[in-house]
């Protein structure tokens, strides 16, 4: 009996050994790293402009704007002097190639531009990089990438919605606007074939009438690069942009003088309070 007991015993005691041994843990698995987002755009017909576009999604999805562009250098600048004639030129790469000190030694003009960028996301950084800098006067080239659809397709009516939203805005901040010319293009060079294929001249045509007549109605002023730059197949002139878009030393000096014209003129009509 007494055997019988202890063998009892002993099976009791080892499985409650048993039932507080841990059950071998398995092997876990490490975390799946993410996978990188392959995007496709539609194409839009010209190898250059799809592979601009694909290396821009990251601008397209994590600054539209680019306002870190010029954010370290817009805490920097000091707000205008007593009697300063602030001049904001705000633009894609035609300004942001523009060697400002170099057409204008001596003046208190900014340069805002930033190479591809079209009136959408121009609207998106104007309070930033105009607006809190306090102009007098603000320069705004543009649309030319909205045509060839740097960002996207995009209409002439909105466009102008577009051109007209970043009026309104300078008007309430006592802004006076300037509105230039959309610039001719040509294809007289092989770096000139996309970039002329990509702006309809018929697009840059209708969006320049419709400058100048919104200008006329709303008491802006249009500075009309167009006729000064075009020879007499309606183009580009050969010499003043290599590639076919983007004015050379030779293109900026016929639109140096035309700017400084209307620069003062806007800056007379600010001082004698004309901008309603």
């Amino acid at each position: 009996m007494r055997k019988l007991i202890g063998v009892l015993l002993c099976t009791a005691f080892s499985g409650a050994a048993l039932a507080q041994t841990p059950p071998p843990q398995q092997a876990t698995k490490p975390p799946e790293q993410p996978k990188a987002l392959t995007v496709t755009l539609p194409s839009t017909g010209f190898a250059g402009l799809d592979q601009y576009r694909a290396s821009r999604i990251a601008v397209y999805t994590d600054d539209y704007g680019q306002l870190a562009r010029y954010r370290a250098a817009n805490a920097a600048l000091q707000v205008p002097a007593a009697g300063e004639n602030r001049v904001v030129f705000f633009g894609d790469s035609i300004t942001d190639i523009w060697k400002l000190d170099e057409s204008f030694p001596g003046k208190p003009y900014v340069n805002r531009g930033i190479g591809g960028q079209t009136t959408s996301q121009m609207l998106v950084r104007f309070r930033q990089d105009v607006i809190n800098l306090q102009p007098k006067v603000v320069v705004i080239l543009a649309g030319t990438n909205d045509i060839a659809g740097n960002s996207g397709p995009i209409s002439n009516q909105d466009i102008e919605a577009n051109y007209a939203s970043l009026a309104e805005l300078a008007r309430a901040h006592n802004i006076r606007v300037i509105f230039s010319s959309v610039l001719p293009v040509h294809n007289y060079t092989p770096k000139s074939q996309d970039f002329f294929a990509q702006r309809p001249m018929e697009r840059i045509l209708a969006l320049n009438k419709w400058l100048k007549d919104y200008c006329a109605a709303n008491n802006i002023i249009y500075l009309d690069y167009f006729p000064a730059m075009i020879d007499d197949k309606g183009l580009l002139k050969r010499d003043l942009a290599d590639d076919g878009l983007h004015p050379n030393k030779a293109g900026f000096a016929i639109m140096a003088p035309m700017a400084e014209k209307a620069i003062e003129k806007a800056v007379g009509a600010e001082a004698g309070a004309n901008y309603q």
